[in-house]
């Protein structure tokens, strides 16, 4: 590339991040709102609840952006299908197979991207620490304890090339897995359930963290609420998690 050219690029990359960080924060909260039987849930928290390893507006931009357009692409496929559009989410990625072929594919993007956001919200805004009672049992009786689920889970978000999602699973008797998926794919699509997860695509970790995706990984344990995962570890027992 000519010098010309690098500083063309580097104006260009330049007056983008000015333009994104000089928006209103209104407006980037507000952006693609949908309409349908599919809607955005409330950030359950402030934007700036995870500082500092995850910054407010890498947030705000992923809530109101990233996941609203999941939510915006998914009302638009079901629209001229009723009865999808009736259906629980986790009902439609549990049975994709029989979803209608011209919008299956849109479903296991955004569908997926839909259910594994509201899973990501929930599970964040704490303190990190450590998970107690029937729950730390459970990490300690199947993945070795919460250091080496730690180190399993990091070295699983980290080779997952590209796009993608890293989760512990759980069954109805308690039972829990680690597995990685690609894209916006969920467990829900096989049949499990999702304890908690984190999100490794770009644009969840790019504006603080650059390139360095394992130090992402490393930091976001800092933001665990380990009590929420205990409720749906409990849920997912009793038979009530849905996403």
């Amino acid at each position: 590339m000519s010098a010309m050219n690098r500083r063309a690029a580097l104006f260009a990359g330049a007056s983008l991040a000015a333009t994104v960080f000089a928006m209103p924060r209104r407006a980037l909260a507000q952006a693609a709102a949908p309409t349908g039987p599919f809607t955005l849930p409330p950030l359950p928290y402030a934007f700036n609840a995870n500082e500092p390893h995850i910054d407010a507006l890498t947030m705000e931009i992923h809530h109101g952006r990233h996941h609203a357009a999941f939510i915006g692409n998914l009302n638009n496929m079901v629209k001229d299908h009723g009865q999808v559009a009736a259906m629980p989410l986790e009902q439609i990625l549990a049975r994709l197979g029989e979803m209608p072929e011209a919008i299956r594919t849109g479903l296991r993007n955004s569908g997926g991207g839909h259910a594994n956001h509201t899973m990501f919200w929930q599970v964040m805004g704490g303190k990190g620490g450590a998970p107690a009672g029937d729950l730390a049992a459970a990490v300690t009786r199947d993945l070795g304890g919460l250091d080496k689920l730690k180190a399993d889970f990091n070295g699983a978000g980290a080779r997952v090339f590209g796009s993608g999602w890293v989760f512990v699973t759980t069954d109805r008797a308690g039972k829990l897995a680690l597995v990685s998926k690609p894209n916006q794919d969920s467990p829900l699509m096989d049949g499990q359930h999702v304890l908690f997860g984190n999100d490794v695509w770009e644009h969840a970790y790019y504006l603080k963290y650059q390139n360095r995706r394992p130090a992402y990984l490393e930091a976001w344990w800092n933001v665990v609420d380990w009590a929420k995962v205990a409720e749906r570890y409990a849920a997912a027992k009793a038979g009530s998690l849905r996403i």
